[in-house]
C-alpha cells in the first residue's frame, strides 16, 4: 500500500496537498465565523481584514514554535526552516499568536463586540475548523502519522517507514465531538428551561470548556500517539495542553460565579414572557433554576 500523495503536479508547477488543505481550512473558519456573527446581529465586513492578519500570525507562529521545539534538527538542515509544505506548524504555536492578534483586531474593528463573548462565538469555530483541518493538512503531510503499528486501521505515509497509527483521523473525530458539545452547550445556555430565548447572560463558558476539552485531548494524543520520550517538542505539547486545561477550569469557575450573580440580581434582559425576575424563581433552588450544564453554572 502506497502513503497519501503529498504533491502533485499542473505541468511544471507543483502543487502540496497540505498546504490545499490549509488554505480550505481557512476559507471555512472564515465563512463559518462570518455566519454566526451575522445570526448575533454583528456586521461581518470586518471580518476579512481581521482574518489576513489572523491567518499570518497563525502560520508565523505555529512555525516558529515548531522549529524551536526540534531546532537540533533544523541545525542541521536550515533549509528546511521555511518548508512549511513538508508540515510542521504546532498548533500551540498558532494559537499564541493567532489568538491575541485575533482580540485587537476585533477590539478594533468591532468595538461593539465583547472580548468574551467573540471568544465563546469562535470556540465552536476553531474546533470545527480543527477536525477539517486534521484531514486535510497533517492526513495529508509528509510524515504525518503516529507511532508504528500493526494493526489493520494502520495506514502508510510519506516520510514514514511502516504503518502508522492514523493519528490525524483520531484527532479529527476528536474535535469534531468537542464541536458538538460546544454546540449542545451553547443552546442550553441561549434558553431558559420553558423554552424561551435568554439574553443578557454572562458569557465565557463556551470558550471554557473548548480550553478543557481541547486541552485534555491535546495532551492525550501527544502521551499516548505522538510523544517522544526526551523529546522537547512533545514534552512542552503535553505541559501547554494541561495549562490550557487549567486555564478552562479556572475560566468556567469565573464563568460560574458570574451566573450565580447575574440571576440574583434578577437576570437583567432574562425571562421575556413574565413579568417575574429570575432571582425570584431561583430562590427555591439555591440560586439556579435548574442543575448547571456541563459545569459551567447557568441554569
Amino acid at each position: 500500500m502506497k502513503p497519501i500523495p503529498v504533491a502533485f503536479h499542473i505541468g511544471p508547477l507543483e502543487i502540496h496537498t497540505y498546504g490545499i488543505g490549509l488554505a480550505l481550512t481557512f476559507w471555512f473558519a472564515y465563512g463559518y465565523f462570518s455566519r454566526r456573527l451575522r445570526d448575533r446581529g454583528y456586521s461581518t465586513d470586518w471580518v476579512g481584514g481581521m482574518f489576513i492578519w489572523v491567518i499570518v500570525t497563525a502560520v508565523v507562529g505555529a512555525r516558529a514554535l515548531h522549529v524551536l521545539s526540534n531546532l537540533s534538527f533544523y541545525d542541521a538542515n536550515p533549509g528546511d526552516v521555511f518548508a512549511i509544505w513538508h508540515g510542521g506548524l504546532s498548533s500551540f504555536g498558532g494559537i499564541l499568536f493567532a489568538v491575541p492578534t485575533g482580540i485587537w483586531q476585533t477590539h478594533r474593528r468591532c468595538p461593539d463586540l465583547r472580548v468574551v463573548e467573540a471568544l465563546d462565538l469562535v470556540a465552536p469555530v476553531l474546533m470545527a475548523a480543527w477536525a477539517m483541518g486534521r484531514l486535510l493538512g497533517p492526513q495529508l503531510m509528509v510524515a504525518g502519522g503516529g507511532h508504528p503499528t500493526h494493526q489493520w486501521f494502520g495506514m502508510y505515509y510519506a516520510g514514514q517507514a511502516g504503518k502508522r497509527l492514523p493519528v490525524p483521523i483520531f484527532q479529527a473525530l476528536e474535535d469534531f465531538s468537542i464541536f458538538c458539545v460546544l454546540i449542545a452547550l451553547e443552546r442550553r445556555l441561549r434558553r431558559w428551561p420553558d423554552g424561551t430565548a435568554r439574553a443578557g447572560f454572562p458569557a465565557g463558558g463556551v470558550i471554557g470548556v473548548a480550553m478543557v476539552l481541547w486541552g485534555i485531548e491535546r495532551f492525550l494524543d501527544e502521551h499516548l500517539w505522538l510523544g517522544e520520550d526526551g523529546h522537547l517538542g512533545s514534552l512542552l505539547v503535553q505541559v501547554a495542553g494541561i495549562g490550557l486545561a487549567v486555564g478552562g477550569v479556572a475560566l468556567v469557575a469565573v464563568t460560574r460565579r458570574r451566573w450565580t450573580a447575574w440571576l440574583r440580581a434578577g437576570a437583567p434582559g432574562g425571562r421575556p414572557d413574565d413579568g417575574e425576575p429570575a432571582a425570584d424563581d431561583s430562590k427555591e433552588s439555591g440560586g439556579l433554576d435548574e442543575p448547571s450544564p456541563e459545569g459551567v453554572g447557568a441554569p
